[in-house]
C-alpha cells in the first residue's frame, strides 16, 4: 500500500477507524446479551469472551502485523495501547460519571485492585522476558509469552467469583462506592435485548458479524496507517503506540462511558484493566504466527512503554486505595496525574525516536 495516494489511505484509515467504532458497539452490546443468557456474567467465561471481544481490533493487528513481518508494529500497538487504554479511564472519570466524585472513589473494590496488580504483574514478565536470549525457543514458544499467559489464566480465577474469595467485610467494596453490583448495566443490556424480542441466535449472528467487521477493519487500518504515517516520517513503534493505539481503543471509549453513565463504575474501569491484562498475551500469538522470540527482540522504545502501562496503572491502583475525593477540571486528582504522566510519556517516546 505504501505506493498508494496519501489521499486513498487516509480515507481507508477513517473508514477502519468508524467501522472500529460502530461494530465495536454492537459487539460489546451482544457480548453482554450473550454471556448473560449463557450464564457467564462476572464468572471466568464470561472475562474471557469479554476480553477477546473488546481486543479483536488488537488481535486483527496484531495477527496482519506478524504476518507481514512487522513486529515493531504488532509490539508497539500492544503496549503503547495499554498505556492509551489507561487513558481511557480519564475520559471516563471526566465525562463519565455521573455524581460530583472521582471515578476511583465511586468504583472502590479490592477486586478492581487485584486486577490492576494483574496488569502491573504481566507488564513486569514484559520486561524480564525482553532479557533473555533470542535463542531461548523450542516448539515455536519462548518462556515470557508462555508464562504471561500462565499468570493471565491464574490472575482470572483469583478475579472471578471475588466476593466468596476475598476474606474481608462488606465483600471488599468500599463504603460509598456504587450501591449496585458490578455488571448490573449489563444485566439490563440484555432485559432490554428481550424486551425488543432480540433471540439469542440474532444476538449471536450480530456478535459474529460484527467481529468479522472488526477483524477486517483491523487489518485494514493497520496496513493503510502505517502506510500513510510512515510516509509522514512516523516510525512503527511510534504509530503504533499512538495513532493506532488510539483508532483501535474507541469502542472501549464507547463502552466505558456507557457503563459509567448507567452507574456500573466497577464495570467501567474492571473492562480497561481486564483489556490491558489480556492485551500482552498476543506476544504468544506473535511468536507463534513469526517463529521468532519477540520480547528478546523488543527496544528501547518497547521497554519505554512497558514501564510507562505500569505506572500509569500504578496510579489509579492507588487512588482505588485511597480514593481521593478532591476533583480538578471535574476529574479525579488521579486522572489529572494519569493524563499528565501519559502526555509527558509521549514527548519522550518522541525523544527516544
Amino acid at each position: 500500500m505504501s505506493s498508494w495516494p496519501s489521499l486513498v489511505l487516509l480515507l481507508m484509515f477513517l473508514v477502519s477507524a468508524a467501522v472500529i467504532w460502530g461494530a465495536g458497539i454492537k459487539l460489546s452490546e451482544y457480548t453482554d446479551v450473550l454471556a448473560e443468557r449463557m450464564h457467564l456474567g462476572q464468572a471466568l467465561g464470561g472475562v474471557v469472551l469479554l476480553a477477546v471481544a473488546t481486543n479483536l481490533p488488537e488481535i486483527a493487528i496484531t495477527v496482519s502485523a506478524a504476518m507481514s513481518g512487522d513486529v515493531e508494529v504488532a509490539v508497539g500497538n500492544i503496549l503503547g495501547g495499554i498505556a492509551l487504554q489507561t487513558v481511557v479511564l480519564v475520559l471516563i472519570d471526566a465525562f463519565g460519571t455521573r455524581e460530583r466524585k472521582p471515578l476511583t472513589y465511586l468504583a472502590g473494590s479490592l477486586t478492581l485492585l487485584v486486577e490492576a496488580a494483574l496488569v502491573i504483574a504481566v507488564l513486569c514478565v514484559v520486561v524480564a522476558g525482553s532479557q533473555l536470549p533470542a535463542d531461548l525457543i523450542a516448539l515455536r514458544l519462548t518462556p515470557g509469552p508462555v508464562l504471561i499467559l500462565v499468570l493471565w489464566v491464574v490472575g482470572l480465577g483469583l478475579i472471578s467469583g471475588p466476593g466468596s474469595r476475598l476474606p474481608w467485610t462488606d465483600r471488599g467494596e468500599a463504603p460509598g462506592s456504587q450501591q449496585k453490583p458490578r455488571g448490573h448495566s449489563r444485566t439490563a443490556t440484555e432485559q432490554r435485548a428481550s424486551a425488543r424480542k432480540i433471540s439469542t441466535t440474532r444476538a449471536a449472528t450480530v456478535f459474529g458479524v460484527a467481529a468479522l467487521l472488526t477483524l477486517g477493519a483491523g487489518v485494514v487500518i493497520e496496513r493503510s496507517g502505517e502506510s500513510f504515517f510512515g510516509n509522514l516520517g512516523l516510525s512503527g513503534i511510534l504509530f503504533g503506540a499512538t495513532v493506532l493505539a488510539a483508532a483501535t481503543s474507541l469502542p472501549e471509549v464507547s463502552t466505558g462511558l456507557a457503563a459509567a453513565r448507567s452507574g456500573d463504575y466497577k464495570l467501567a474501569m474492571g473492562d480497561i484493566f481486564g483489556g490491558n491484562a489480556f492485551l500482552p498475551v498476543l506476544f504468544l500469538l506473535v511468536t507463534l504466527i513469526s517463529g521468532k522470540a519477540v520480547l528478546p527482540q523488543a527496544q528501547a522504545a518497547d521497554i519505554y512503554l512497558t514501564a510507562l502501562g505500569a505506572l500509569l496503572t500504578l496510579v489509579y491502583l492507588l487512588g482505588l486505595l485511597f480514593r481521593p475525593r478532591r476533583q480538578v477540571l471535574r476529574m479525579g486528582v488521579d486522572s489529572l496525574t494519569v493524563l499528565v504522566l501519559y502526555a509527558l510519556g509521549v514527548v519522550g517516546l518522541i525523544a527516544l525516536q
